[in-house]
């Protein structure tokens, strides 16, 4: 071994070669070994975790270690499925190596002349069998004859398999594979077995990574390790990641062809406006800062989009349109991501979670959203929710150059294809001569076909089918069209070791509009081609249809997600100002958010009076109008009470007297949880008291808990009319603790406004605590002043105590 390892170095002696050959294969080699010693590491702590999972939750892992249900109590723990798994593992790992001598080996020498030496010396799968981390099951969301299930995978295997082709030894010596696994059962049948279908796919590309052994260590070293695992990734998500199904049918005689590849739900249009204040990347001399370059990533599920580059700027304007195809909801959700660019790496700076479902319920989405995992930025995103109809008349060309519908492309099958183009040529025979026998041989063999598909700029391939003149393909595509009365689909079958065309064929979109479901599903003719060769496709148009926002519906679907801009009130009364962007000039149009359609909704029921609805958009009245309203006013004079309220735009709760008659929601956007975060709020019944006759003044408040987050959400909006603790005024800020926990770590504090009995401040707190645990606790709250060290001035301004047991923080409350 010493010898084998300072031939190298002799060698480079030998041959007069520069040191430098020398030092650059002790870097590859330390970078290999160092590529090793991490994956080792990795599996030895992902086994660590699988052998006592309840010793790693306590120790605190990291949160992408634990398993789904410690964050989400929808996601259920199955241990009974685990133990019947493990039980079940030997058995399985029997037919598996049963399964991979019998059929897979013989599959593998006949790919290749070069493989026929291939033989599997060792299978074995190991005692580690996989977990089932959570299920989460859909029932109220979807159709009533399927049930959906989500399965959280996790596999740590000890499983060892060495092959050996041709003297050399390949072999895998252990995986790591998480992921999402989606499990459908449809259609639920009245008669056994019940079930008609099962079709399985991941949501998302699942982490992958292999611990090679043998000859495929070689695929550890830097630059090829990336590469490999990549392609390993892409061959699974062709085959088993959105929109690629797998459909196994139970019942005979079951036709699977509209479960493997259904109509998707509807399309997703993003338009990427612009961002502020985000985080600076570029520095100079690593101490000077300067501005970044910043581009957004946008994905849904596989498929990924990119932006422009806005050079030098913090407050980048983008103006870009994308849109994507959604095939699962509840499911699938819109992930942006923004870098840096920069000519090395590019810095990561920051990111944005939207859930589909809120889209799809609010349909149109104009909103400052909040970037996590950084320390500033906000980003401005028009969300527009597209649903699929059979309507011609929504399939004018756009004048923007948007799409107006979808095209759907069921690629089944071909039948009688030509072995080569020399076959034929135009639909007619024409005999070759060719001298080279060696060629003519490998003319002579079935066609290794592949459909290239194109509308407008757009090319999409099929997988390829090995030696067949009757290939079945079984892939679903999906085409933007801008204009279905001009355009055209192209199919190209080509041959991929001879790269030649074996047939080809074009379809004009017109003529699918000629059918009253715009669909068409028969074998078409292929040109240049044999005279009896055909390829059969199902085409499906659908019109994109916008709908129009439901002016009943209270906006907690993408509001929810976002933890601003949130909607406060000016010190007197009822201005609006909006939390973030903190520049109101970025947005020059007026803007009336749903809460306000809402509001007039509401106000117009209880009135049983004709109000127009563009009075909304008044100026808005003195703060005197709504805060000096009091409970007698209100009931003597209620069209005084709903013309004032029904100028107030800003969704926040005024005073309690009105709440208590309007039972009104404010925006939940300040909340930051998830869609099933939806509350409405109303007037709760705390009984606050200061234990003094003087009032001391009132802090507005709003708490919920956030199921999805696991957390309890306290938003301090702002105080009003503090009593000063001296001649030069206060300094208040505002001091949490979830009691009994008086820990200085778990305090919560606000910023410290400067010289005002009025502070707003409009921040937002989270104890990540469970449902049971904040229901035995006591929220206390105290409004305090920041003086000077070694002062006499009284420090504490007001305080109140809030029993959680007594609330319910599902649905919410906020009060003064």
């Amino acid at each position: 071994r010493a010898l084998l390892w300072f031939g190298p170095v002799y060698l480079a002696g030998y041959l007069g070669l520069s040191g430098s050959w020398v030092l650059l294969g002790l870097a590859l080699w330390l970078c290999w070994g160092h590529n090793r010693r991490w994956k080792r590491d990795r599996l030895a702590a992902a086994f660590a975790l699988l052998e006592d999972e309840r010793e790693a939750v306590c120790r605190g892992l990291a949160a992408r270690h634990l398993p789904a249900w410690v964050h989400f109590p929808d996601v259920e723990r199955v241990e009974w499925l685990n133990k019947v798994l493990v039980q079940a593992w030997p058995y399985f790992g029997t037919i598996m190596e049963k399964t991979f001598k019998e059929v897979l080996e013989p599959k593998i020498r006949a790919k290749n002349v070069h493989l026929k030496t291939c033989t599997f010396t060792k299978i074995h799968f190991g005692e580690k069998c996989p977990r089932i981390n959570g299920i989460k099951a859909y029932t109220k969301e979807i159709d009533r004859r399927q049930v959906i299930l989500d399965l959280q995978i996790c596999y740590i295997g000890d499983c060892e398999i060495h092959m050996d082709v041709s003297k050399f030894n390949l072999g895998v010596k252990g995986i790591q594979l998480y992921g999402t696994l989606r499990v459908i059962l449809e259609p639920l049948l009245t008669d056994p077995p019940f079930i008609g279908a099962v079709t399985l796919f991941f949501m998302q590309k699942p982490h992958l990574e292999i611990n090679w052994a043998g000859m495929s260590n070689l695929l550890d070293i830097p630059g090829i390790n990336v590469m490999s695992d990549s392609l390993i990734q892409d061959l699974i998500a062709a085959r088993l990641v959105l929109p690629n199904r797998i459909t196994v049918p139970l019942k005979k005689n079951m036709n699977i062809a509209h479960l493997r590849f259904p109509i998707p739900h509807g399309v997703i249009r993003v338009h990427l406006l612009e961002a502020e204040n985000l985080v600076q990347k570029d520095s100079f001399l690593g101490a000077i800062r300067g501005k970044s370059d910043p581009y957004a990533l946008l994905r849904v599920g596989t498929v990924q989009y990119r932006s422009k580059t806005v050079s030098r700027d913090l407050n980048p304007i983008w103006n870009e349109t994308f849109e994507f195809v959604v095939h699962e909801v509840p499911g699938q959700d819109l992930e942006v991501d923004l870098y840096d660019e920069d000519p090395d790496k590019d810095d990561f700076m920051g990111s944005l979670l939207i859930s589909l479902v809120d889209v799809m319920n609010d349909r149109t989405v104009d909103e400052w959203f909040p970037l996590s995992k950084t320390t500033s930025g906000h980003l401005h995103l028009k969300l527009e929710w597209l649903s699929l109809v059979i309507d011609q008349e929504n399939l004018h060309e756009d004048k923007k150059g948007l799409s107006t519908a979808i095209l759907i492309v069921y690629l089944d099958s071909a039948f009688n294809l030509p072995k080569n183009h020399f076959e034929y040529s135009n639909g007619e025979c024409g005999a070759k001569k060719i001298k080279n026998n060696k060629y003519l041989k490998k003319m002579e063999r079935e066609p290794s076909s592949f459909v290239l598909l194109t509308v407008g700029n757009k090319t999409q391939k099929s997988k390829t089918c090995n030696f067949s003149k009757d290939p079945m393909w079984g892939q679903a595509f999906t085409f933007f069209v801008h204009s279905a009365h001009s355009q055209s689909l192209h199919v190209e079958i080509k041959d991929k070791d001879r790269d030649s065309a074996l047939g080809t064929s074009v379809v004009c979109l017109s003529h699918l509009l000629k059918d009253p479901n715009m669909t068409l599903d028969q074998r078409f003719q292929l040109d240049h081609s044999s005279s009896d060769s055909f390829i059969k496709m199902k085409l499906v148009l659908r019109a994109l249809n916008l709908e129009e926002p439901d002016p009943q519906r209270v906006k907690a679907g993408v509001s929810a997600l976002k933890q601003g801009p949130v909607h406060v009130m000016e010190k007197g009364g009822n201005q609006q100002k909006f939390g973030s962007p903190p520049n109101p000039e970025v947005s020059k149009a007026p803007h009336v958010s749903k809460d306000s359609a809402a509001l007039e909704s509401l106000l117009k029921t209880d009135s049983r009076d004709n109000l127009d609805t563009n009075d909304s958009s008044a100026a808005p009245l003195p703060s005197e109008t709504v805060a000096g309203l009091n409970e007698a006013e209100l009931e003597q004079n209620p069209e005084h009470r709903l013309s004032s309220a029904l100028h107030t735009r800003a969704a926040v709760v005024p005073t309690l007297p009105v709440v208590q008659e309007l039972r009104l929601a404010p925006s939940v956007a300040s909340l930051g949880s998830l869609p099933s975060s939806c509350f409405e709020l109303s007037s709760s019944n705390l009984e606050l008291h200061n234990g003094t006759e003087m009032p001391l003044g009132e802090i507005q408040l709003t708490v919920r808990y956030a199921s999805i987050r696991q957390s309890l959400v306290v938003l301090v909006n702002g105080c009003r009319n503090l009593v000063p603790s001296s001649n030069r005024g206060v300094d208040p800020y505002v001091r949490i603790y979830l009691l009994p926990d008086r820990r200085w770590a778990s305090r919560k504090k606000t910023s410290v406004k400067k010289k005002t009995l009025n502070p707003q401040y409009d921040e937002k707190f989270e104890f990540f605590e469970s449902l049971e645990d904040v229901k035995k606790r006591t929220l206390d709250i105290a409004v305090k002043n920041s003086r000077p060290f070694i002062s006499q001035e009284r420090k504490e301004l007001g305080k109140v105590r809030i029993d959680l047991s007594q609330e319910d923080l599902i649905k919410g409350f906020a009060q003064w």
